[in-house]
């Protein structure tokens, strides 16, 4: 059947897939969709932190035909950002953001998370949640103390209590994101890992809208092998090249 006449999921279909299979196809039929094609169940994601992280991956959701509610304190000064997206994004409030998205984007200063998640856990909580927080001594203090006895994937968990959690968009400078995304050739891997099977395959399918290749290494306790100071952090590497790398980590 051409691909113009298949059904398209709902978005539904898409966040709640259900099992290993569908995160498998997921990655599959999602893989051969070019950069910039209109996806086939359009998510509405709202972004915490829209500094150059959180800027950079949101806009290239945007790109990819999703829509996007960037959030800021001062949600007037996103202004250029939005418009220079055009009508599928659009700036908020992190109130207004979280309510908006079917999927929620948090790139703050990992320091931030305990009060985010006093403020907000209630409203979090049953959606899925991209994390690309990275902790660093020197800018968040005493919560990197939990991360190095708990992992940061569990520490993540702990602030926001049924949210469904999945590490991704951490281990690069915001500069090599925007630089490789939706590169010709063998695209580069981006390492996720989470505990709910549905929200893995909801970040699959994002992770390859944003013009990447999903790799999951494993449940939340194994985001620490690719947080900062874990041997598959940094790792500039295609699909191919992480899985052997996590092989030979066994």
């Amino acid at each position: 059947m051409p691909r113009s006449e298949r059904p398209r999921p709902s978005r539904r279909t898409v966040l709640r897939a259900g099992s290993l299979a569908s995160l498998a196809f997921a990655t599959s039929t999602l893989g051969g969709r070019a950069g910039g094609q209109t996806p086939a169940a359009p998510l509405k994601i709202g972004v915490i932190g829209s500094g150059h992280i959180g800027g950079t991956i949101g806009s290239l959701w945007v790109k990819a035909g999703h829509l996007v509610m960037f959030s800021s304190r001062h949600p007037e000064e996103l202004a250029p950002l939005v418009q220079g997206l055009g009508d599928l994004a659009k700036a908020g409030t992190v109130a207004e953001a979280i309510a908006f998205g079917d999927v929620i984007f948090i790139a703050v200063p990992y320091g931030a998370y305990p009060q985010i998640g006093k403020d907000y856990a209630s409203q979090l909580s049953g959606k899925v949640m991209l994390d690309a927080g990275n902790a660093v001594a020197r800018r968040d203090g005493d919560i990197i103390n939990e991360v190095n006895e708990e992992g940061i994937g569990v520490t993540s968990a702990k602030y926001f209590p049924g949210a469904h959690i999945v590490r991704a968009f951490n281990t690069m400078s915001y500069r090599i994101f925007a630089a490789e995304a939706n590169r010709a050739g063998d695209r580069m891997a981006i390492p996720i890992a989470g505990d709910d099977k549905d929200a893995l395959t909801t970040a699959s399918m994002l992770v390859h809208d944003a013009g990447f290749d999903p790799v999951v290494v494993g449940p939340l306790a194994r985001a620490k092998d690719f947080a900062q100071g874990g041997p598959l952090y940094g790792q500039q590497l295609t699909a191919e090249e992480f899985r052997k790398r996590l092989e030979a980590m066994k």
